[in-house]
């Protein structure tokens, strides 16, 4: 049946139409999934419960959703035109209702699952950090535990044992996943850390289990390709594939303002931006997410447009893959 005025809305400026990601056509069942076939499915995960400092990510998804005033017609660097090469959609929100987190995070795993399971790749927009939990046990567990390595960029390692007896808060979900099997401690890499946090005895744990790191002084030293470039053949050592996270606090706080636990001394966007680029050019990107963002502390959408960009870098960097005959 013809839609001329939703057709005249989604050709339309950005502002006007559907609040989906970059007006992406919306999907909401599995059935629809093997219908359409995408590529690609954006999913919000509106969950902030489990925030230790500023609430207010659970209204990230949707205010990234629409922090962009560009359509994504042609990306000047990659030189692709990513919409016209891959199938994107957007597949809604996992529905989180406030203060049941096992819910919230099964609502969360189990989205991602009808994605993971079809061999969409899943691109969530959180929610607090917590979201990564269910987020990538739902893709190891489509992939294969053991076959999926874990690029993590924050100021924060997020292996926390608990937060005041909390073990879904967003200061715990990466020690979460490495307990659980989900990704294997040597192939879980981050950058970007520093500041006070995590104390000397998490610190160990962590290096009780393998993991590497690669604090923000070193990407200042070394340089941002040179470590990125390690950080990928540590994250491969073994796996097949990556899971990719981003807490945009991993920006200096200039660039990302509206974040729970901002952290001075980041990440530029740019750098970060060519990073994300980098890595899903390089590796068989399987999945990623951007967390963090709370929009009530933003100012002129800084901080939504930043993680927007993130997931859109992604996305054109897969369709540079496809085009060239390769796997998105």
């Amino acid at each position: 049946m013809p839609k001329p005025n939703l057709d005249a809305q989604v050709d339309g400026p950005q502002y006007l139409g559907p609040a989906t990601f970059m007006k992406t056509p919306a999907l909401s069942e599995p059935g629809e999934l093997d219908d359409v076939r995408p590529d690609i499915a954006i999913i919000g995960a509106p969950w902030d419960d489990g925030t230790t400092y500023r609430p207010g990510a659970r209204f990230a998804p949707r205010a990234v959703r629409v922090a962009n005033y560009q359509p994504p017609s042609w990306h000047l660097d990659l030189e692709v035109a990513p919409f016209e090469v891959l199938k994107v959609i957007d597949y809604g929100d996992a529905v989180c209702y406030p203060g049941l987190a096992d819910q919230a995070h099964e609502a969360i795993r189990a989205r991602v699952s009808e994605l993971a399971s079809r061999k969409i790749v899943p691109m969530v927009i959180g929610g607090d950090h917590s979201i990564t939990y269910p987020s990538a046990t739902a893709v190891a567990d489509a992939y294969g535990r053991g076959k999926v390595g874990m690029v993590h960029f924050d100021a924060h390692a997020d292996t926390g044992r608990d937060a005041w007896g909390n073990l879904a808060s967003h200061s715990t979900p990466m020690r979460r996943l490495i307990d659980s099997g989900a990704i294997p401690g040597r192939n879980f890499v981050q950058i970007g850390l520093r500041g006070y946090w995590p104390e000397r005895e998490t610190f160990e744990w962590m290096r009780a289990q393998g993991m590497r790191w690669h604090r923000m002084a070193e990407l200042l030293d070394r340089g941002v390709e040179t470590v990125i470039g390690q950080a990928i053949q540590e994250a491969l050592d073994g796996p097949e594939f990556i899971y990719l996270s981003i807490d945009i606090d991993v920006l200096d706080p200039g660039f990302a303002p509206a974040t729970g636990t901002p952290e001075p001394g980041g990440m530029q966007p740019a750098d970060l931006l060519r990073a994300v680029r980098n890595i899903a050019l390089r590796t068989r990107l399987v999945a990623m997410d951007v967390v963090e963002v709370s929009p009530p502390y933003d100012h002129a959408e800084i901080t939504a447009q930043n993680a927007n960009r993130c997931i859109l870098d992604a996305i054109s960097a897969l369709a540079v893959k496809k085009s060239r005959g390769g796997k998105p």
